[in-house]
């Protein structure tokens, strides 16, 4: 659950929106001076802020600088002031958003959704590439079948690789010297051939007895998912 700070002065606004935002499935913690709002940013340890700049004790542009003094927590900024160079100045200064009252929880959920999908870091990909029981993994240059690490020399991989990263494609042997060999085209196909026959023995499989990797005649290999289809 997302939980977020709501820095209102106006109690009857503090209490609607509180309420509202817990429906929306939020946890809030409100509060109602800016003393109040920066010492909760540390203890509360909220999602997000919800920031009113009429504040008794503190203007919000202030708190929103403290807040960016030592944090990248999420600010949306609520405010009654629609004046677009002070729009500009608080988005300038480090609010995330912004709205203008009156407005909705739904709203405000919609925009602080928004603003936590911006800041949230993408989840780092994996760069292995599966097929079947076969995983190639580019960064450790490693590669199993079934489990079982396979011993595989530099072309050998770059090529194991090249087609599983391409998996149910046709790659022709022009394509492979140019991407695993850096070869123009010339009679050098021989050179694929041979590493095919040694990948292929890897992998427990014979060109007559194929598993993984495919000829397609007069066309090149495709590797594949045997268990497929």
């Amino acid at each position: 659950m997302v939980r977020l700070l709501l820095v209102e002065d106006d109690p009857e606004i503090r209490r609607t929106l509180s309420r509202g935002l817990g429906e929306h499935g939020a946890i809030v913690v409100p509060v109602a001076t800016a003393v109040e709002a920066i010492k909760a940013v540390t203890t509360e340890r909220p999602d997000a802020v919800i920031l009113d700049l009429g504040l008794p004790d503190l203007d919000g542009a202030d708190v929103l600088a403290l807040i960016r003094a030592g944090s990248d927590l999420p600010v949306v900024v609520a405010t009654a002031r629609d004046d677009e160079r002070e729009i500009v100045r608080l988005l300038d200064a480090g609010a995330d958003d912004y709205l203008i009252k009156p407005f909705s929880a739904a709203q405000v959920m919609a925009r602080v959704r928004a603003v936590l999908r911006r800041v949230s870091p993408a989840a780092p990909q994996d760069p292995r590439v599966v097929v079947g029981g076969l995983v190639v993994d580019p960064v450790s240059r490693t590669a199993e079948l079934d489990g079982a690490e396979l011993t595989l020399n530099r072309k050998e991989f770059d090529l194991l690789f090249t087609l599983a990263s391409r998996a149910g494609e046709v790659v022709t042997k022009r394509q492979l010297l140019a991407e695993v060999w850096q070869m123009p085209w010339g009679g050098a196909d021989r050179t694929v051939d041979v590493h095919l026959s040694w990948l292929r023995r890897k992998l427990g499989e014979t060109a007559a007895e194929p598993r993984y990797l495919l000829s397609v005649r007069g066309v090149g290999v495709k590797l594949v998912d045997p268990g497929a289809g």
